[in-house]
């Protein structure tokens, strides 16, 4: 084979091989360190204001593409730029938000996908199903986090404290330990 055939599939089976690690299926999220903070990302967040502005870009000048209306709503921050951080709300929504907007505050959201609006979650006395109950949640309540561990978080809800299955909250990450 001459040399030009040898380079040629060569060549191939180098970009058949890159093409095989682009489809191949990621591994679990890495967490690094923000340039700006040094804080963890990603990281979930709460907004301080019931006015948030989410832009198109990490500036003033970009258009503003949906503004935030409920103070303590969590969203999760993937990158920062400067005094802008890029924020991602329950429903997959991402924008930038200047970081004054945003408290180190951890709330939750209790089952914001669930379709059945009847639905409801129980908020139990302690870590187990069996538990008493002491109130009852509807899918889309914020609540405040206390605690996350072995699978159950702590949260309150106007001044009702009480424990729920962690996989059934969004704005913790699964199996994540919050003190």
């Amino acid at each position: 084979m001459t040399g030009k055939g040898m380079r040629g599939r060569l060549g191939l089976l180098l970009a058949a091989a890159g093409f095989a690690l682009l489809a191949t299926p990621g591994t679990a999220q890495e967490v690094a360190n923000g340039p700006v903070s040094g804080l963890p990302l990603p990281r979930y967040v709460s907004l301080k204001s019931d006015r948030v502005n989410l832009r198109e870009g990490p500036s003033k000048e970009h258009r503003t593409s949906w503004v935030f209306q409920r103070a303590g709503l969590p969203v999760e921050i993937t990158a920062e730029f400067e005094t802008w951080r890029r924020v991602r709300d329950a429903d997959g929504t991402e924008g930038w938000v200047l970081h004054s907007l945003l408290s180190g505050r951890r709330t939750v959201l209790v089952s914001p996908w669930s379709k059945n609006k009847s639905e409801t979650f129980s908020l139990r006395e302690t870590t187990s199903e069996s538990a008493p109950v002491v109130a009852t949640l509807e899918p889309g309540v914020i609540a405040n986090v206390q605690s996350c561990q072995n699978a159950w978080c702590r949260v309150t809800v106007s001044k009702i404290a009480g424990y729920i299955k962690q996989d059934r909250l969004w704005g913790v990450y699964p199996n994540e330990s919050v003190q």
